[in-house]
């Protein structure tokens, strides 16, 4: 699929169209192009980015890679930004991701992503509704896109901020090896996440502070509105990881406290029925000369003798406070 906005600043008219804008793209020399690619055969698309826009051939195979941390190259006509964005099934923290590249040039601006990208499609929506954003400039198409792909992190991470606080309820009321799998899950994709917004968080660091060819100096306030941005969501993952990896602890540690309570009661009752059943075995012997055996109250006395070891133990526990259930 290629998708492309045309913008004539002469005319001061905005074209949405496919590939037939590339020759009027060429004619007018002060024409500014968003050209978007997605699901062409490589080859195809390859030859395309080369040819027409003379984009580096060791950047377009990054582009085309299906997995590659996020990174950006500049070169003398051209900068390369390597994005990894949400997919469009993307709704809470099981996220999914897609590779996002983005070539800014003098004139054009190049995307290419392995999927669908909601990102892109508001981008074109808000570009195609309002001329002044392709008006602006190719290098402020290619940050305020990169604005609109970065930012769909943090809603994400604002929505599990609620479910930890539900999950911290749940946890003290009715614990269960659900709500520890659910943790152990949100706490994996917390670091994946960390993980990814750290490679985003150095790449827009370093492009703000060394603006690459193609983008004008006037921009790194935008450069530094996306960093600033990524650097609080980033924050936001690791607190949250660490809220994540506090209540897998406490979760831990509760049932720890309930088995040591659930073990102490079988040693009170295994401490009580241990002299019970020494007795019992002593008179199960079955000898012939055990005096006591002639008696005629023997078995009662028996029963006495065990009954008051009995609550004699259960007594002295719970002076001890061993019975209680704290």
């Amino acid at each position: 699929m290629i998708r492309t906005l045309l913008y004539d600043p002469v005319a001061d008219r905005q074209t949405a169209g496919g590939r037939e804008l590339l020759d009027p793209w060429r004619e007018k020399q002060d024409a500014i192009l968003w050209i978007d690619l997605w699901d062409l055969p490589r080859d195809e698309e390859s030859q395309l980015m080369q040819r027409d826009f003379g984009l580096h051939p060791l950047a377009i195979q990054d582009a085309q890679r299906d997995r590659h941390p996020p990174k950006y190259e500049a070169f003398p006509d051209h900068t390369f930004v390597l994005l990894k964005g949400l997919d469009a099934e993307t709704q809470d923290l099981e996220f999914g991701t897609i590779q996002i590249a983005i070539f800014i040039g003098s004139r054009f601006v190049v995307t290419r992503h392995t999927g669908p990208s909601p990102s892109i499609d508001r981008m074109r929506a808000d570009a195609e509704a309002d001329p002044k954003i392709l008006a602006a400039g190719a290098d402020s198409l290619g940050i305020r896109l990169s604005g609109y792909i970065v930012n769909r992190y943090l809603p994400i991470l604002l929505a599990v901020e609620a479910r930890l606080d539900d999950l911290e309820d749940e946890m003290i009321a009715h614990p269960s090896d659900r709500l520890l799998g659910e943790l152990v899950g949100h706490k994996a994709n917390l670091k994946k996440l960390r993980r990814i917004l750290t490679y985003h968080v150095q790449l827009f660091e370093t492009l703000k502070k060394t603006i690459p060819p193609g983008i004008r100096e006037g921009l790194r306030h935008e450069l530094t509105d996306v960093y600033e941005h990524l650097e609080r969501t980033m924050s936001l993952a690791g607190l949250y990881y660490e809220l994540a990896s506090d209540l897998m602890d406490g979760y831990i540690t509760l049932a720890s406290h309930r088995l040591n309570h659930i073990v102490k009661v079988l040693t009170i009752v295994m401490a009580i029925f241990v002299p019970l059943s020494f007795l019992a075995g002593v008179y199960g012997m079955n000898f012939e000369n055990m005096p006591e055996l002639q008696l005629r109250y023997a078995y009662f006395v028996v029963l006495g003798v065990m009954a008051a070891v009995a609550a004699g133990l259960l007594f002295t526990f719970h002076r001890q406070g061993w019975l209680r259930g704290n």
